[in-house]
């Protein structure tokens, strides 16, 4: 469980409970000029596969606002990582090292739009934990960035980055050198410093914004210097930026601009056929500048196509591009074994296509390529509310782009509505996804292992509009097949909270048909009207859930702002909070459980402070 003491505040700051299924245990909110300690262990929750335990913070920012946070422990080695406000699975931004003095992290990050973010503090893997202290900290405006110096091909310039330079989105300093191309010229980029370990990165500007449309940090057999082949897309402007590995570095460099070795030759492969093929010194090079096999094959629009490359030799990697060199898609490791890889892919258009077969790294030696059209995506089908249904994921279902064999089911709601998918299996780790019926499939939300019983699947999700959306059910692995039984359950609207009068106590129970929220965790909401600088002690004793109480006021966009919360103030599971009215006015006190799906009989107490 954690324990946080608040030593310093700018106050707490808005508390939007964004965090999605990937992020599942209970937010508290962390304001610029804050800082906490707390302790990961055990009763804190923990990643998929047990992978690390982790608190997670909540940080509502205004779009282009910048922030700085500091991770530091004695027991772990220290890793930030920075979740957008709607609740994706992968992260924005993260940190190990930056903060430069060991096994400590600085997180440097600039909000894209207004909103809530998630700031989760865990070790950098394993289940090890102790004690922390984290401190957010608002930044200045970074320096206005200059405009970008030429470069010609053939040209070597030195530079030299500084604190004085413009900063990249997480913190880093750059410099910014600009070059003129033609579509499907190709060129060499060479990055080079004593100082700091450099990355280089190739972009165009769009809209205000850098877009990266290539990057390196180790060059083949040039140790932590990078080197970069790059074949540009279209005729233009691009830019080169030089920004170092860590936020916290600095120094001298060298940066020079040549023409690139011509790309792989490519052979013909046709949809359905297997070839034997040997990596050599003496190939055409990747634009990672490393020895890679060029395949053309022809296909369709819509066409879905499985390429799988193997090898005894070597780690396989694969990319695939459009007939102009343009990437598609790329993987390492998403073979059904080991270092083998797989992409999975429906074709945008009718025409010719790249695959370029090579190792991860500049390694050689035999592999065997195939391609074979995969399974159509179908259309979903309908699913009632209620109606229980069974189901089997095969060998020749449609396949998800990380290769998992599904089922897509459609159903409709309304705005606000509950709802609960559960998904059983004997044979395979479920996995659920919900998201909206038109366009390329999204998913809005997921979940592994909510059903607390193993590995079936719980999703609770409440819809933010009215229309069609699409349930998938599907194994957590590629290789996952099987029977599964399917339920969608209509949890209708969010309760209305009732109300409490200070000085007395509410008696109730946490059930399956209880709000949650959006870390599925059941609470019973009640309203409490009191005066500015009014103290409350609030209390929640049970001896079946894990305790958790929040007071906060519904605004009027409709999201809970959060003004106080606590776990464990009383004892490990009973709850005591301490808190004062800001002003006059009526209040909602959340009476709920810190674990996710926890349900149970709970006391909860309202009283005046002296």
């Amino acid at each position: 469980m954690r324990r946080h003491t608040m030593f310093a505040a700018a106050g707490w700051l808005a508390l939007a409970a964004a965090a999605g299924p990937a992020l599942a245990q209970a937010v508290e909110p962390l304001a610029a000029g804050a800082a906490v300690e707390g302790t990961i262990g055990e009763g804190d929750h923990a990643a998929d596969a047990d992978a690390y335990r982790y608190d997670d913070y909540a940080v509502t920012a205004r779009a282009g606002q910048r922030f700085e946070a500091v991770l530091r422990s004695a027991a772990f080695d220290a890793y930030l990582e920075l979740f957008p406000p709607e609740g994706a699975a992968d992260p924005l931004a993260s940190d190990d090292d930056g903060l430069g003095d060991g096994t400590d992290s600085r997180l440097r990050f600039t909000a894209p739009a207004a909103g809530t973010y998630v700031l989760r503090v865990r070790p950098l893997s394993g289940l090890e934990g102790g004690a922390y202290t984290l401190s957010l900290g608002e930044r200045p405006p970074a320096p206005r960035a200059p405009r970008p110096s030429g470069l010609r091909l053939g040209q070597t310039v030195e530079g030299t980055l500084s604190a004085r330079d413009p900063e990249t989105e997480d913190g880093r300093p750059y410099d910014a050198f600009s070059f003129r191309a033609r579509r499907g010229d190709r060129f060499a980029v060479a990055l080079d410093s004593e100082a700091f370990d450099p990355v280089l990165r190739i972009g165009r500007m769009v809209d205000g914004a850098f877009v990266p449309l290539a990057e390196n940090d180790d060059g083949p057999d040039s140790g932590l210097n990078s080197r970069l082949v790059f074949t540009a897309p279209e005729a233009g402007e691009y830019l080169i930026r030089v920004t170092p590995l860590s936020a916290a570095d600095a120094g001298a460099y060298s940066l020079g601009l040549r023409q690139g070795p011509p790309p792989a030759a490519a052979e013909a492969i046709a949809i359905g056929a297997a070839v034997e093929g040997e990596l050599t010194e003496a190939d055409g090079k990747s634009e990672g500048d490393t020895p890679a096999d060029a395949w053309r094959f022809e296909g369709r629009e819509g066409q879905r196509v499985r390429i799988d490359m193997t090898s005894d030799d070597f780690d396989t990697y694969l990319e695939l591009f459009d007939e102009n060199r343009a990437s598609l898609a790329e993987d390492d490791d998403g073979g059904p074994e080991g270092t083998d890889s797989r992409i999975t892919f429906t074709l945008p258009a009718t025409g010719s296509y790249i695959i370029e077969a090579r190792a991860f790294s500049e390694a050689t030696g035999a592999y065997r390529l195939a391609i074979e059209e995969a399974p159509p995506e179908r259309a979903p089908e309908p699913i009632a509310f209620g109606t229980p249904l069974q189901g089997e994921i095969a060998g020749d279902d449609p396949r998800d782009d990380d290769d998992r064999g599904y089922d897509a089911f459609t159903f409709s709601g309304v705005e606000g509505q509950r709802i609960r998918a559960v998904m059983r299996s004997g044979d395979f780790d479920t996995f659920l996804q919900i998201g909206r019926a038109e366009g390329e499939f999204a998913a809005l939300a997921s979940d592994d292992d909510g059903l607390m019983e193993g590995t079936d699947s719980q999703l609770n999700f409440t819809l933010p509009e009215a229309g069609d959306y699409v349930l998938r059910a599907l194994p957590l692995g590629s290789d996952g097949e099987g029977l599964y039984a399917l339920e969608l359950i209509d949890r209708g609207p969010q309760p209305r909270p009732g109300s409490v009068l200070v000085g007395s106590t509410a008696w109730g129970n946490l059930t399956a048909a209880d709000a949650t929220t959006d870390s599925n965790s059941h609470y019973d909401a009640y309203q409490v009207t009191v005066r500015e600088d009014e103290k409350l002690l609030i209390t929640m004793v049970s001896n079946d859930v894990d305790s958790f109480v929040t007071i906060g006021r519904v605004k009027a966009d409709g999201e809970f702002e959060t003004l106080g919360s606590d776990d464990d103030g009383l004892t490990d599971t009973h709850a005591r909070l301490e808190w004062t009215a800001p002003d006059d006015g009526t209040f909602e006190i959340r009476a709920g459980a810190y674990q996710h799906g926890q349900t149970g009989v709970y006391a909860l107490t309202v009283e005046k402070q002296p």
